[in-house]
């Protein structure tokens, strides 16, 4: 994130900060990598820029989060970091020790966010500048914006959060409104006190802690956006339509509490 974001020499430092806990797939639950977190974040504040807010930003970026997805994949064989790794917050410290240390697993990571900013930057603007087509089905289109500004955000951040929907870029990954939340309270936090250390926080770790569990609760322990919806959108306007529904409204009300 803070890479694209210099890219376009727009810095957002609290915002860049609070993504941290999204590292190591969700707090280290290994799910989608904390880089694809970032870049469809960065993404989204491009699309805020270039068009506001409204349904046109938001597909925007729900749109260049699907193809920074498809091209993280392409890149890694996976998004997921436990597969690209073989590490999360399940694994012991001689595993731990074995990645970083034998397997110079942190100079392997930065690498690969290096490569990953440089073909990042051409996908969003390739993205941008194939505008996608959609129905005017009116707010929300993102599961994830919709969560963003229950929980009282500006307009940047709701379409920042928006291509995270569906499990970022509707791939039906680890679900997009769970990052959101996460994300949200740590942007809180800094806001406050800008020097915290999310990590370290207990205040952000107890609300982070409650925020999953509450979140494993009304999803049967379930992670991914795919097993909780029991399918996968195509496209905004198929996830516009189960929003429309009245689906997943319990498990935003839960997350923005």
């Amino acid at each position: 994130m803070r890479g694209l974001n210099r890219v376009y020499d727009h810095p957002l430092e609290l915002e860049e900060l609070a993504v941290v806990p999204l590292a190591g797939g969700i707090m280290h639950h290994g799910y989608q990598c904390g880089t694809l977190w970032g870049a469809v974040l960065a993404a989204g504040a491009r699309s805020f820029r270039m068009n506001g807010s409204g349904s046109k930003a938001e597909s925007m970026a729900i749109a260049a989060g699907q193809n920074l997805v498809n091209t993280f994949r392409r890149q890694n064989n996976s998004i997921n970091c436990a597969d690209i790794t073989s590490i999360d917050r399940n694994s012991g410290a001689l595993e731990i020790a074995v990645y970083f240390i034998l397997k110079a697993g942190g100079l392997r990571c930065m690498l690969r966010v290096c490569k990953y900013i440089r073909d990042a930057f051409h996908v969003v603007e390739h993205s941008f500048s194939d505008t996608p087509q959609f129905e005017k089905t009116g707010l929300p289109l993102s599961c994830t914006s919709l969560l963003a500004r229950q929980m009282g955000v500006s307009e940047l951040h709701a379409v920042m959060a928006s291509g995270l929907a569906g499990g970022i870029g509707l791939c039906g990954g680890a679900c997009g409104a769970l990052g959101t939340a996460i994300w949200i309270n740590g942007l809180r936090i800094l806001q406050e006190r800008p020097h915290a250390n999310l990590m370290k926080d207990k205040t952000f770790n107890n609300k982070a802690d409650d925020l999953i569990t509450a979140f494993l609760k009304i999803t049967d322990h379930r992670f991914e956006c795919s097993e909780i919806t029991q399918r996968q959108f195509k496209n905004v306007n198929e996830h516009a339509a189960y929003l429309k529904e009245g689906n997943c409204l319990k498990l935003i009300e839960t997350l923005a509490a």
